[in-house]
């Protein structure tokens, strides 16, 4: 199937939800949501834009996603053959498995050793970084909006000049004095 068709489109969309949900799970968005396992009651990383990042040209991954969607549903489909599992409803191979199959699959894929280590374990990480740092929009934005994970995290909101600071230092007091010519937007002269 040519790639672009609505049909790929959605057999991409599905299954990098199911592999961002297999990374950090989130509750279900309905009740019938296939690629939202559903093993949690609080938004994961699907909710928190694990999609939107995967596709951002920054990240580099954009030309290759169609490849690993393809890969990904390859590996389910010989898992399920091995492991007796039946053909589930019209959905992408990795999604028809549950929750415990797509993770011990996810394991499989990125232990020492899996040839295709690298690449698993890269999509596992910008699925983490979405809901750890929202990565895909900027930090006042993500606050305003309520990002579940810079908000599950207990993120400082930015101050009503929107600039994030921190009023008290971490270590309890000052870890250095400012420099005689810091300037008030706290570059040097």
């Amino acid at each position: 199937m040519p790639t672009g068709t609505p049909d790929t489109e959605r057999v991409e969309t599905l299954t990098l939800e199911a592999f961002a949900d297999t990374i950090l799970p989130g509750a279900k968005r309905t009740p019938d949501d296939p690629s939202i396992a559903g093993r949690s009651h609080d938004a994961g990383s699907v909710e928190a834009g694990a999609l939107e990042l995967l596709r951002t040209p920054a990240t580099g991954l954009t030309s290759g996603l169609p490849d690993l969607v393809e890969l990904l549903n390859g590996h389910a489909e010989r898992y399920a053959d091995e492991h007796g599992l039946e053909d589930g409803r019209d959905l992408p191979p990795f999604v028809r498995l549950s929750f415990d199959d797509r993770t011990a699959l996810v394991r499989a894929l990125t232990s020492p050793g899996h040839p295709e280590k690298e690449f698993w374990v890269m999509l596992a990480l910008f699925c983490n970084m979405a809901f750890d740092s929202a990565a895909h929009m900027s930090t006042p934005t993500a606050l305003a909006e309520g990002h579940p994970g810079l908000t599950a995290m207990g993120f400082a909101a930015p101050d009503p000049d929107g600039l994030l600071r921190f009023k008290e230092y971490s270590y309890g007091r000052a870890t250095a004095r400012l420099h005689p010519d810091t300037t008030d937007s706290g570059s040097l002269a």
